[in-house]
């Protein structure tokens, strides 16, 4: 009788560092996406920025299995406004009956005694949701084990789509890399999340968020280039 040794995608431990969020791949996928963005005189970056620009107003709303919110990290144990705004967001949606379920996603980060997810879960409670209603991911760290591990749980429970919940700027990363695991999602934004439309804050993170999104794509490519399987079961 032989036997397979099963491995599982990584994931970065509670609380996680920079590096450690990286995983396989993570810093050479990161100096690429620097040195093509210098190297081609930002316009890779432009192009992500634009991409990030025209996902601010969302998709036109639509009823799904369930409502995602993506996490944040907290301060002080206490929810940010920006995540406070995505919960709002969500509450909405699922008063005007777009699903039956609201899944936060988000692990325990930072310096936070508790998971992103267990701090909103309380906050969707105090608003009159039901516990039934209120799904909970709370092994995550960062985007993209935010919705890998939706997808477990889609999986799971037999849930085929997903309205995506972010701040307007986080849209477009958000959509890309869900799409990248196969998920079929729509992205509704929580527009009265700071910082405001049009401030110097405001484009500051959409500068971020297009070298962000352009990271995304590039640690895609490369993975692929290289076959490389860790790094592949990870984004795919």
């Amino acid at each position: 009788m032989t036997s397979r040794l099963m491995t599982q995608p990584y994931h970065a431990p509670p609380r996680a560092s920079f590096l450690q969020k990286l995983g396989p791949g993570g810093v050479a996928s990161l100096g690429l996406a620097i040195l093509t963005t210098l190297g081609l005189a930002g316009l890779p970056w432009l192009f992500r920025l634009r991409q990030v620009l025209l996902a601010v107003p969302g998709d036109e709303p639509r009823e799904t299995d369930a409502i995602l919110v993506l996490g944040r990290q907290l301060e002080q144990d206490r929810l940010t406004p920006v995540f406070e705004a995505r919960l709002s967001q969500a509450e909405s949606l699922w008063r005007e009956g777009l699903a039956p379920r609201v899944l936060v996603a988000g692990g325990t980060t930072g310096n936070a005694s508790r998971s992103e997810a267990a701090a909103a879960r309380e906050w969707l409670l105090a608003r009159g949701l039901p516990d039934a209603a209120v799904h909970l991911e709370e092994r995550s760290q960062h985007t993209l084990e935010n919705l890998f591990n939706v997808r477990c749980h889609m999986q799971a429970e037999g849930w085929q789509t997903l309205v995506v919940v972010s701040d307007p700027l986080h849209l477009a990363r958000a959509k890309a890399t869900a799409h990248g695991l196969q998920l079929k999602v729509w992205c509704c934004p929580a527009a009265e999340a700071p910082p405001t439309r049009g401030s110097l804050g405001w484009w500051g993170r959409a500068a971020l968020e297009g070298f962000l999104l352009h990271w995304y794509h590039t640690g895609m490519l490369y993975s692929r280039l290289i076959g490389s399987r860790s790094q592949l079961e990870r984004v795919t």
